[in-house]
């Protein structure tokens, strides 16, 4: 993908944040059809090789990744919540685990004796 123009790559990455949050339907959304617009009113997909850059086309890229970046870093924000959140008492070996350790086992009683 390095050699796709940044606007195609802002492009395919709204339409993948759209496909993870509405699933197979998301053809048949608003969202969908408005992106589509706006790509294709300002021009950002087609550029043309000897044509000036205006500031319309830039601010209308700027503004598509910054709604990207919301899009992915709100869908990554809720899966860490899911992750994390508490979810009442959690037992000692559970919240252990949670953070990458684990519990000594005590086959003897109190862990000393064989």
């Amino acid at each position: 993908m390095s050699g796709l123009s940044p606007s195609l790559r802002v492009f395919r990455g709204l339409l993948k944040e759209l496909r993870e949050i509405h699933g197979t339907t998301y053809k048949n959304t608003l969202a969908y059809n408005y992106v589509i617009d706006q790509f294709r009113k300002n021009g950002v997909l087609f550029q043309v090789t000897g044509e000036r850059q205006c500031r319309a086309r830039q601010e209308a890229l700027h503004l598509s990744q910054a709604y990207l970046c919301l899009l992915r870093s709100t869908r990554e924000h809720l899966a860490l919540h899911k992750l994390y959140h508490g979810k009442g008492d959690r037992g000692l070996a559970e919240m252990a685990s949670l953070v990458g350790l684990r519990l000594p086992s005590q086959p003897g009683g109190k862990g000393w004796e064989e």
